[in-house]
């Protein structure tokens, strides 16, 4: 079976996979997608599906990922009351000046090194995955967080927006399908 979903915005590849893989029970399913950061989140969603995958780029607009294998059935994701998401969607905190504004982002996630306990996970999207790429002022301490055991995820769709997708410094790729189902499992949320 094939699905194209090239020309398509995340996540409608990676929901129209998962219908698939879940509806059909197919052991080989070929998905056309027309960027790396498609390529990064089939993956993802192959790895939480407990099946191989495998990619070829056909050309500059064509990758073809291969799903091999029986789909494994997951269970649905549970909320969990421990867990503290934030999400910085801009590269600056408040509205006003930008100048001021990224000072106090930096001061924020700053603070969010020293908080207790740390969150869980941070969430950047647009503007705010500007904050993961080389040379941003806050790589350092997301860097730590990272190594804290904090989950960085930045969105794709967003990087390659800003043209930044080569410059990821910090976090990991993931789409909003993804983020939707952290946002929703989470038992709190602190958006900035």
């Amino acid at each position: 079976m094939k699905i194209d979903a090239r020309g398509k915005q995340c996540p409608i590849p990676v929901i129209e996979t998962k219908k698939v893989m879940e509806q059909c029970h197919v052991k080989n399913l070929e998905v056309l997608v027309d960027n790396e950061i498609a390529v990064q989140n089939l993956y993802k969603l192959a790895q939480q599906k407990g099946v191989q995958v495998t990619n070829r780029k056909e050309n500059e607009n064509c990758y073809v990922v291969t799903f091999l294998g029986e789909i494994k059935q997951t269970e649905p994701i549970q909320e969990n009351p421990q867990n503290t998401v934030v999400v910085l969607s801009s590269e600056t905190m408040g509205k006003g000046d930008d100048v001021l504004g990224k000072v106090l982002m930096k001061g924020f996630v700053y603070a969010l090194t020293e908080a207790e306990p740390l969150p869980n996970t941070i969430v950047l999207y647009n503007g705010g995955a500007k904050l993961a790429v080389q040379d941003a002022d806050t790589i350092s301490d997301l860097q730590w967080m990272e190594k804290q055991g904090v989950n960085i995820l930045v969105c794709g769709t967003c990087l390659n927006h800003y043209g930044l997708s080569e410059h990821l410094a910090v976090g990991s790729v993931t789409n909003m399908y993804h983020i939707t189902q952290i946002l929703m499992t989470a038992g709190k949320v602190i958006s900035v």
